[in-house]
């Protein structure tokens, strides 16, 4: 009985090891790739900007090799039809200025021309900085954000957003042949800082990557090492009950 006992631990044991060295050695290609898609991030970002993707490239758009992109639009701004969206950045709490700027062929992409804090949120009190005329913008491509954010969902009937969803939001606003991204405009080197900010502030999109591969893989691998001790002080044990039933009585 005792042998079925300590053939089952060690199989027990054989199935703990393999499956804890496993889950860190994924861990370890998960780190990898992690810091490959942080290198082509880093490397979209401060890379000069290119032309948005149009119409045709919309159905192919992804994070992996989209999202982040520095690109270019040009168009004339929707200022009537902007949306605030709750934020919380570097310069403290407030809104992002969500604007359409449509295209010479009547696309529409939704820039995210900066942050205002809560006592400029009406647009009354930035309008004379407004651009109105046609204009070229670069920024960062980001991906729609369905749903919500802050743990509530967009209400669009009461004109609360918590994330900057697309399409809800051209929806809300009745807006056309919008692309399925918004673009994160650059900061405007002609405003000014400080005390005498003009808003919206662009230019604040943070990028961070979470990459705790590495404490996993080591938990992992510790755990595999911790079962690999057990195991052997279950065999050390084994060997001197042998020794001992091996003794004469």
């Amino acid at each position: 009985m005792r042998r079925i006992a300590f053939a089952a631990a060690a199989l027990l044991a054989l199935a703990g090891f393999s499956g804890f060295v496993a889950l860190g050695t994924w861990q370890l290609e998960r780190r990898a790739w992690k810091l490959d898609l942080i290198a082509r991030v880093d490397a979209r970002v401060h890379a000069p900007a290119v032309a948005a993707p149009g119409p045709a490239q919309w159905p192919q758009l992804g994070a992996a090799a989209d999202e982040y992109r520095h690109v270019r639009i040009a168009g004339t701004f929707l200022n009537e039809r902007e949306t605030l969206v709750q934020a919380v950045t570097g310069l403290g709490s407030g809104f992002w200025v969500l604007t359409p700027l449509q295209a010479a062929d009547g696309t529409v992409v939704l820039v995210n021309r900066g942050f205002v804090p809560p006592e400029a949120r009406d647009r009354a009190a930035r309008k004379a900085g407004e651009p109105t005329d046609p204009t070229v913008v670069t920024g960062l491509l980001r991906l729609t954000e369905p749903g919500g954010g802050f743990l509530r969902r967009n209400d669009a009937a009461g004109d609360r957003w918590y994330s900057r969803d697309v399409q809800a939001i051209a929806a809300a606003r009745g807006l056309d042949k919008v692309a399925p991204f918004f673009v994160d405009a650059d900061a405007d080197p002609g405003k000014p800082a400080g005390a005498e900010r003009a808003w919206p502030a662009g230019g604040l999109t943070v990028i961070a990557f979470h990459n705790n591969h590495m404490v996993y893989a080591l938990t992992w691998y510790a755990l595999a090492l911790m079962v690999a001790g057990a195991a052997w002080r279950l065999l050390r044990e084994k060997k001197r009950q042998d020794r001992q039933d091996a003794k004469p009585h």
